[in-house]
């Protein structure tokens, strides 16, 4: 067993001794490659485990090697500090005794406000506003704001901003609140790569792992309130920099009501194939994996 049908199945990590977990993986029509966003999401939630009553405040994800979709990922889970309203672990994937992700998370009880403060939510059309997109993961629903392309081309095939607002919901989602944070960092993980395209005519996504090479590198998610991504979210984003072979995006995500609910940033790979068509593996750059 390897392949689940959705999101939440593939959050429901099964314990197998103390901090130690197994899960499955997203069924999707792409590459035998387990998406980023997913490993991020189960890193948060394998930490979450070990720490009944505090939630997740923020995890930082990096990625070594590509895991198959194909075969169960084990997580190991080593604690760093357990204290009364703050904790740390850090979080070990690995596939076939290999490792291939690691994230540093902290988790915390919420303390009463001293002081409070939140970014304001863009002024974009409504989801009710937008078309419909088809999404590879069952269950979730796209709408994305101001006639944006998420394969990075700008409309008319001009040079466009690299500013993309995307709502999101996936209907019916429930559970602990660790897994409804892991939905919404699998969401955070998507777009960026595709907002660093936008000014550039002639590039697109859609070309990744055919004519260049894409991937996550790194991607950390700082959850601020607690999360229903059962509801509308908008993830507002954008990529200050592409360069050098590599890009970076940042962004916020807003609760329908305008709350402020996380923030997220992500290092990918935007490059030319490291080796000549032919001799990459399976006919891809292997630094392209996720």
């Amino acid at each position: 067993m390897g392949i689940v049908a959705d999101l939440a199945s593939a959050l429901d990590l099964e314990r197998l001794d103390p901090g130690r977990y197994r899960g499955n993986s997203v069924d999707s029509p792409e590459r035998d490659v387990v998406f980023g966003g997913q490993l991020v999401a189960q890193l948060a939630v394998a930490a979450a485990r070990g720490e009944p009553g505090k939630r997740v405040k923020t995890v930082h994800a990096l990625f070594a090697r590509v895991a198959s979709k194909a075969k169960p990922i084990d997580f190991d889970v080593e604690p760093l500090h357990s204290g009364r309203t703050m904790a740390s672990a850090t979080v070990t994937a690995s596939q076939d005794g290999r490792l291939r992700a690691r994230a540093n998370v902290l988790l915390t009880a919420d303390d009463e406000d001293l002081i409070r403060h939140a970014a304001r939510m863009p002024d974009v059309e409504p989801p009710e506003a937008l078309e419909p997109l088809t999404d590879p993961y069952a269950g979730r629903e796209l709408r994305v704001a101001g006639g944006a392309d998420l394969n990075g081309t700008a409309p008319g095939g001009d040079a466009g901003s690299t500013e993309l607002a995307v709502w999101t919901r996936t209907p019916g989602a429930s559970g602990e609140q660790a897994v409804l944070q892991g939905m919404l960092a699998h969401a955070t993980a998507g777009f960026l790569i595709g907002a660093a395209m936008r000014p550039h005519p002639g590039l697109s996504v859609a070309d990744a792992h055919d004519k260049f090479s894409t991937g996550i590198l790194g991607h950390s998610v700082t959850f601020h309130e607690e999360v229903d991504p059962g509801d509308w979210i908008l993830l507002a984003q954008e990529s200050p920099y592409a360069g050098r072979g590599r890009s970076y995006g940042r962004g916020h995500a807003f609760a329908r009501d305008g709350r402020l609910v996380a923030s997220f940033a992500q290092d990918s790979i935007i490059r030319r194939f490291a080796s000549p068509a032919g001799t990459r593996d399976g006919g891809r750059d292997r630094a392209s994996v996720l």
